[in-house]
């Protein structure tokens, strides 16, 4: 193939589709759950903290997110959250897991762009149910040659991915508004990273952009991505 580029990786969540939002909005409800116990800041950072401290065990998603709710509402209680409290907590966690899908504006157009001229891989991380769902409800999974929902995205993970589904990281790009999950590893992997800044992106993910190297680029939405595509095969 002529082309500098075959294959572009898309990240999904607050990428193709909304999401931090609605971790927002149910860390919101949690926060008056306990508001006789601490101030919402404090609520915050103790559970943003449970969830880091989580990760290894539940993995990235709603489910490890409910989780870790639980306990930390059963660390700012001393042990005596009310069950109905409990109750509320799950039901907010089921309520994210059936939330209709939100896409993001030039997705489809973008990719249905796209999807003649290269191969187009979901790569994305988090609970293995929720996101088959959240692609299938979405209608775009047509537009993709191949999916990889991750435990975790690494330098390797793109490595592999890009090899089974395209021609190496040298000659793809990956596209996605985490820098420390889309951009930096898939860089580091040998192939571009694309940062497509979301208004909301959760702490966790945030991470120094690699303004130093010659393959990070960042477009404001998708609508600039075909824009960039063609100044990198003039390169």
């Amino acid at each position: 193939m002529g082309r500098n580029l075959t294959t572009i990786g898309f990240d999904a969540d607050d990428t193709l589709w909304q999401n931090e939002q609605f971790f927002r909005l149910t860390e919101q409800r949690f926060a008056a759950l306990l508001a006789d116990h601490a101030s919402p800041e404090a609520i915050s950072s103790h559970l943003l903290e449970v969830e880091r401290r989580n990760l290894q065990f539940y993995g990235y998603g709603i489910k490890g997110f409910t989780l870790s709710m639980v306990e930390t509402a059963l660390t700012l209680t001393g042990g005596k959250v009310p069950t109905t409290a409990i109750a509320e907590i799950l039901a907010a966690g089921r309520e994210m897991l059936t939330h209709p899908v939100e896409t993001l504006p030039y997705v489809r157009d973008t990719l249905e762009r796209l999807s003649g001229d290269y191969r187009l891989v979901l790569i994305t991380k988090g609970d293995l149910f929720d996101q088959e769902r959240k692609l299938a409800q979405s209608g775009l999974g047509d537009f993709f040659n191949g999916v990889e929902i991750v435990s975790e995205k690494t330098a390797a993970t793109y490595a592999q991915a890009f090899a089974r589904h395209g021609h190496g990281a040298e000659r793809a790009m990956m596209v996605g508004n985490s820098l420390k999950s889309d951009v930096v590893p898939a860089i580091a992997a040998g192939s571009w990273g694309v940062h497509v800044p979301h208004a909301l992106t959760w702490a966790l993910e945030h991470h120094e952009a690699p303004t130093v190297s010659p393959r990070f680029r960042v477009v404001n939405d998708l609508s600039q991505l075909h824009a960039l595509l063609m100044e990198i095969e003039e390169i």
